[in-house]
């Protein structure tokens, strides 16, 4: 109850507080049949929508990461993720990396607080706000075709519709 509380009211900054945060972070950009992308809504900050996903624990693969990640934030077990994006923030010497994921047959995402408020898959012109610059880059990342995007992401985020 007090970890859910301190998370809710704290966010990222509870987990600079107990040293709990990763350098490097992972992201699921997860797209439905209709081409809608997965996102959650977190119970911090701004309660801001994203991309699920976390920091990287000690001694475990990216990969790892955001199987975990998934689940704990939506139960959700993916069968692949292709990686679509890296990015560094200098300001706070964390990378990010983004996967576009296909989820395990049949699976629907549900979210588990206390981190997360709600989830749902959006139309990607009708995305839900407030949401920040930098989620809106990952997923027109995601969808690209092309090379692996690598960014260096040195403005502060922008949140549209906070």
């Amino acid at each position: 109850m007090t970890r859910g509380w301190l998370i809710s009211t704290f966010g990222g900054l509870y987990n600079d507080l107990i040293g709990r945060r990763s350098h490097l972070g992972v992201a699921a950009a997860i797209f439905d049949e209709h081409g809608r992308v997965l996102l959650v809504q977190q119970s911090y900050g701004h309660r801001g929508w994203d991309l699920p996903g976390g920091g990287r624990e000690s001694r475990e693969s990216l990969q790892d990461a955001l199987r975990r990640e998934l689940l704990e934030e939506v139960g959700l077990e993916v069968i692949s993720g292709e990686l679509r994006g890296i990015y560094y923030e200098p300001a706070v010497d964390q990378h990010h990396f983004v996967f576009r994921c296909t989820p395990a047959q049949g699976a629907e995402p549900k979210p588990h607080p206390p981190e997360i408020l709600d989830c749902g898959y959006f139309a990607v012109d009708s995305l839900p706000k407030p949401i920040n610059d930098f989620t809106l880059q990952r997923i027109d990342d995601a969808r690209s075709d092309g090379t692996v995007a690598e960014r260096t992401v040195s403005a502060p985020r922008r949140w549209l519709g906070s």
